[in-house]
């Protein structure tokens, strides 16, 4: 086998490298729009208070062994969720 120099090949792809590298630098900045009914959401504290209540019981059962899974709700919730997308 004879070997002479550098495979003219892989500077073919050495120059597609150096292409890569050298972009712009976009000077875009990040940005978060947040729907009106979003913010409605947030300003409805009734609904955090609700839902804290609800969180803390079903806490209460998990951990004391109490919490019951009914899976016909279950499989009813996922069904209609399904079928609506």
């Amino acid at each position: 086998m004879k070997i002479q120099g550098p495979n003219p090949l892989i500077n073919a792809y050495k120059s597609q490298q150096q292409k890569q590298v050298i972009k712009k630098n976009d000077t875009q900045k990040d940005q978060l729009n947040i729907s009106d009914a979003a913010k409605k959401m947030q300003m409805n504290e009734k609904h955090s208070v609700d839902r804290a209540k609800r969180i803390a019981e079903l806490k209460k059962l998990v951990q004391s062994g109490e919490y019951k899974i009914d899976y016909e709700k279950t499989a009813q919730k996922m069904n209609s969720f399904w079928s609506k997308q």
